[in-house]
């Protein structure tokens, strides 16, 4: 039995304008059907190989999470929510400890959230021939065979043959040059570095003890004094916030010397920006992928995503179009990457766009905004029954539209058209069996 660990922490922001912080694209259905946080758990679902995924995300994505995966019959076994991002390596081992507890020489098969993998049973073949070497206290990655002078992703050079599918790993290569990465190609010695890992909890342990060990200490003192509710696990939010940041690769993997990778062909990508959705998305003969109210004439080559308002193109070729809810994207095709400067741009200039869109489900139920101007924003929330929102930061005034809605802390009852200050950070309960609505007005944003 294999204990699959998704992690959830990714922001997306190469995906603007539809992937934003609180609706990251692991939570979207890039692809068509599923959301990419439902496919992934869908790889391990066969429960005679499986345990239920643990999740390892934030708290402001719990909800939502929850619901997606509860939704596909995918419930998970455990949420753990990091009370701040400090990349792979601690997010991996807040997972390891949690399994450690029970399961102290189990399995881990860590999976990033956001990655599309399109042939299953590919993936799947090459974790059963890895695992053996897993069992034997090899750490596993498995290598994408690269089909193009990919400049975007780091490599990994093969070593000697350990086993049918299984190579050890000669190194780590940071991301190449567009000359560097053709000779890579050329040569047949390299896989792309997928960030999928195979390993033993206890190895795993022993390898950040060994290579990271601020990161062990910080992990197992905030795992000692974490909370665990129901399948949600919070570490102690002090305790982690002095963990490092490092990611598995720098911490663990290019200093260990029993590291294995299984090389696959399994239609993997890691829909790092819009270029990357335009290759592996349909087109028409004109090579236009399009999804949404669109309408295109003399166009090619173009992606174009519209939500909401009709997008119409006319005599242009290479060209991303996005439009979602209060922002529209114009790129050139082949610069997905710097879509990332916009969001960049926002922040610096403390705007919201790149926060959340104007509508919104949560796992709670959905916020709306109703208008914004300025520094000021009504935004409608819709609480479904018997949920509670997430935290709401300071600062606003709530009146209640229908339904019931209790303000927290304090258990303060809103009565209908009557305006309430919160002055301080709150939650809205909802205690009834009906859906409830709340106007929330604020003059900060």
């Amino acid at each position: 039995m294999i204990w699959p660990v998704i992690l959830s922490g990714g922001s997306g922001t190469r995906l603007w304008p539809l992937s934003r912080s609180q609706r990251p694209k692991q939570l979207l259905a890039l692809a068509g059907g599923p959301t990419m946080i439902q496919a992934t758990a869908a790889r391990a679902a066969d429960r005679s190989r499986f345990h239920p995924a643990l999740v390892v995300a934030n708290e402001a994505h719990k909800d939502i999470i929850a619901d997606q995966l509860e939704a596909a019959g995918l419930a998970p076994g455990a949420l753990i929510l990091e009370p701040v991002g400090r990349n792979t390596a601690p997010a991996i081992a807040l997972a390891a400890e949690h399994v450690a507890a029970t399961d102290p020489a189990g399995v881990m098969l860590v999976m990033p959230s956001d990655h599309l993998i399109a042939n299953v049973a590919a993936f799947q073949a090459a974790v059963e021939a890895a695992l053996p070497f897993v069992r034997d206290g090899w750490l596993a990655t498995f290598g994408i065979r690269p089909t193009a002078p990919e400049t975007g992703y780091g490599y990994i050079r093969f070593g000697e043959r350990l086993g049918a599918g299984v190579l050890a790993v000669d190194r780590f290569v940071e991301k190449p040059d567009l000359a560097t990465a053709e000779s890579y190609l050329a040569s047949g010695d390299y896989a792309w570095n997928g960030g999928i890992f195979l390993m033993r909890v206890d190895r795993y342990l022993a390898a950040i003890e060994a290579n990271a060990p601020a990161i062990r200490t910080a992990v197992a003192a905030a795992m000692r004094a974490g909370t665990i509710d129901g399948n949600v696990v919070r570490p102690d939010a002090a305790t982690f916030a002095a963990c490092p940041s490092d990611s598995i690769d720098y911490a663990v993997m290019e200093k260990d010397d029993r590291v294995a990778v299984a090389p696959v062909d399994m239609g993997w990508s890691d829909i790092g920006s819009w270029d990357a959705l335009w290759e592996v998305s349909p087109r028409d003969e004109a090579g236009n992928a399009v999804r949404g109210d669109a309408m295109l004439v003399d166009a090619k080559n173009c992606f174009v995503r519209a939500g909401g308002a009709l997008v119409a193109l006319v005599g242009v070729e290479d060209l991303t179009v996005v439009a979602d809810g209060d922002s529209v994207l114009v790129a050139g095709r082949g610069r997905g990457q710097d879509v990332k400067k916009i969001v960049d741009r926002l922040t610096a200039d403390r705007r919201t766009e790149h926060v959340a869109p104007p509508r919104a489900e949560r796992g709670w139920g959905e916020e709306q905004v109703l208008t914004k101007s300025g520094p000021s924003l009504v935004r409608r929330v819709d609480i479904l029954p018997g949920r509670t929102t997430a935290d709401r930061p300071a600062g606003a005034r709530l009146v209640l539209l229908s339904g019931n809605a209790v303000l927290e802390p304090g258990s303060r009852a809103l009565a209908v058209g009557e305006p309430v200050s919160a002055d301080a950070a709150y939650r809205l309960r909802n205690p009834d069996g009906a859906p409830a609505a709340v106007l929330e007005i604020r003059n900060d944003i």
